[in-house]
């Protein structure tokens, strides 16, 4: 042991779902932890500092197990941490049991399986205030005693146990774990049944020996509370307001914040821009760098309303419960109940909806989720259908008091909800082929939320979203800022006398903008007439090939690209008169219309199907640690927009529209 104290030391703590692990996790190591994930799978690698008398430990949170029989990937994964076989991790030299003391019999089962590794293994009963309140006794010394390792008592609000439980963990290092049950290897009970059967009879003995249950039930006030929030009729009622709440928060709340933030950056980019001499580097600074960075940073307090939400229903066990009611709805389609409240959020934006579906524990239903996200019509999504029904669908009533504009906005939401639906049902069936997925989930009991978890679970998913996708964001970002700057030309365009005298007029009211000419002539501006043979039969011209280019960085984007290329500003937005009358009388090289109402109505049916936003790209990518996922997800969403949009326009060429 002397040798042992100045050793750096790894501990893993290890417990079922629900039993307290998080908030022991965050009380333990404070502010000192980092996340990341394990190399070459999705399933998060969340570790902190722990002082351990003069030991500096590192603790490991498993995921939550109810079982070591690596039969799904976070029991793979924990068994080999505790095997020590897992890369990038030093074998743990104690394991802290967290041992939820309301669920003792079904959260000890763990234990017994952590004792046949031969680590050595220290229980923190979590949940005593809860069991004590309930009239139960538990006779700590005696439990200790019959599991023959160390029992801490903690409460991670108040701090009890918690030097106790480093006391003790640093007193088992270097010791041999024992087996404190025995079964026959020759007989009957040989092999892993063998081994279920004696579990299971020395956890009933031990619980037996050790506790006392009053008569009042360990779940009565859950109980009487989960007849409501269960119930087949008012339990949807409650979780439909719920989540229309939730929903209202990230949709309409954080647009405040939102706004100072973008206000913020834009004040940020003429600073600069003022402060710096004229230039590309001026340039990169304000419209890459800032911007870029701007459009990241805008989106944070739609991921912090978001966790709030999400840790306060998990944490007061309402989450639970909302998977029971949906699960029987989700899983007719292939997903598990756990998937509605991402696809809800995704409403608002695709990157905290897909950042929700870390609830869901299966890999292939949590990549099914990710997958079918982006059709819900997020806010960004918005400025494109304002602008196009303005343009076009704007003042028209059907039956003279229903609005064709509310009309088309709802069919947009219906369109992506639908597809995803159907999407879901295909992918569920072929590249994500699974078995019905089981609903086995606990209900525990109701608890208020823990401010402190709460509050660390934002903060620490709001500096995940700003790390992991901030630095993929940014790059694209500057990218194509340089593609919609270069190359430079300080030539003034060659016109004949003849071009000259027929646009004089029109020049004179609507002078020629640099941004404008900049544009066509960039590189962006080239790669608009490259693909304007392919997007033709869409209806689209080489601007509007632009346009949807510079849309990939924020679907948005296409707005205030739009206004640049028709020489109106790009400060405008989406209901400004001056935009919508130059969309209106907008002409292609050949002189007809370059817009139609079916043309419009193409777009919007391409910006419902099509990925046109880095953004979620770049979270799929760090959510999936892969690339096949978002390459395929941008194939497979452009491909589908692509012929959607084609059967909107030609469809309704066929019908004689225009």
């Amino acid at each position: 042991m002397d040798g042992a104290t100045s050793k750096q030391i790894t501990v893993a703590l290890a417990g079922n779902p629900n039993a307290g692990k998080t908030t022991l996790f965050n009380a333990l190591t404070g502010l000192r932890q980092k996340v990341a994930n394990y190399p070459g799978v999705t399933v998060e690698r969340k570790e902190g500092s722990w002082q351990l008398g003069e030991h500096h430990a590192t603790l490991i949170d498993l995921p939550g197990l109810y079982s070591l029989d690596a039969t799904s990937l976070d029991e793979h994964i924990a068994s080999d941490i505790i095997r020590g076989e897992q890369t990038g991790v030093s074998k743990p030299e104690v394991v802290i049991a967290v041992v939820d003391s309301t669920n003792l019999e079904r959260n000890l089962y763990l234990v017994t399986q952590l004792f046949e590794f031969g680590v050595p293994v220290v229980v923190a009963l979590t949940m005593i205030d809860v069991f004590e309140k309930q009239k139960h006794e538990i006779d700590v010394e005696m439990l200790s005693a019959l599991l023959k390792i160390p029992v801490v008592v903690v409460n991670a609000k108040s701090g009890r146990g918690i030097e106790e439980l480093a006391e003790k963990a640093t007193a088992v290092i270097g010791t041999t774990q024992q087996i404190p049950y025995t079964f026959d290897e020759t007989g009957d009970e040989a092999g892993p049944r063998g081994k279920i059967f004696a579990r299971y009879n020395f956890i009933s003995n031990a619980v037996q020996e050790s506790t006392w249950h009053s008569d009042q039930s360990s779940h009565l006030v859950s109980d009487k509370i989960d007849r409501v929030l269960t119930h087949k009729f008012f339990g949807l009622l409650i979780l439909v307001g719920i989540l229309l709440l939730v929903f209202q928060t990230i949709f309409s709340w954080a647009s405040l914040p939102m706004d100072l933030l973008e206000s913020g950056f834009g004040a940020l980019q003429e600073y600069a821009k003022a402060s710096l001499p004229e230039g590309i580097l001026a340039d990169l600074i304000s419209d890459g760098i800032i911007a870029g960075v701007g459009g990241v940073v805008v989106f944070l307090p739609q991921i912090l309303l978001l966790f709030l939400f999400i840790s306060l229903l998990e944490d007061s066990g309402y989450m639970a419960r909302a998977a029971f009611l949906l699960d029987k709805l989700m899983s007719r389609v292939g997903l598990h109940g756990k998937a509605f409240l991402p696809l809800v959020s995704s409403f608002a934006c695709a990157i905290p909806g897909i950042m929700a579906t870390r609830t869901i524990e299966s890999r292939r239903d949590r990549f099914a989720t990710i997958m079918i996200a982006p059709f819900m019509s997020c806010s960004a999504r918005l400025p494109v259908y304002t602008l196009m029904i303005g343009a076009f669908f704007g003042g028209q009533y059907v039956f003279g008091f229903i609005s064709v504009g509310a009309l088309l906005m709802l069919l947009m939401y219906t369109i992506g909800i639908i597809v995803a639906v159907l999407f879901a049902f295909v992918l569920k069936r072929t590249v994500l082929k699974a078995p019905p997925p089981p609903f086995l989930m606990e209900l525990p009991p109701y608890r208020l939320p823990n401010l402190r978890t709460v509050l660390q679970n934002m903060l620490t998913r709001a500096w995940l979203f700003l790390k992991r996708a901030g630095t993929v964001i940014l790059a694209i970002s500057i990218i194509l800022w340089a593609l919609m700057y270069f190359p430079r030309s300080n030539q003034e365009p060659v016109v004949s006398s003849q071009q000259t005298e027929q646009t004089q007029a029109v020049e004179s009211e609507t002078p020629v903008l640099p941004e404008s000419e900049q544009l066509k002539h960039s590189y962006a501006g080239k790669l608009g007439h490259a693909i304007e043979p392919v997007i033709a039969p869409l209806g689209y011209d080489w601007k509007m090939g632009v346009a949807l280019i510079a849309s990939f960085a924020a679907r948005e984007v296409l707005v205030s690209t739009l206004s640049i290329i028709y020489n109106v500003g790009k400060d405008e937005n989406e209901e400004s008169e001056t935009l919508i009358t130059a969309v209106r009388e907008a002409k292609k090289d050949d002189g007809s219309l370059a817009w139609t109402p079916l043309t419009a109505l193409s777009l919007m049916v391409f910006f419902v199907l099509a990925m046109q936003c880095m953004s979620t790209l770049a979270v799929v990518r760090r959510e999936t640690n892969s690339w096949f996922w978002p390459l395929f997800m941008f194939g497979y969403m452009t491909v589908l927009a692509y012929f959607a949009a084609l059967i909107t326009y030609q469809g309704g060429k066929a019908l004689g529209f225009e």
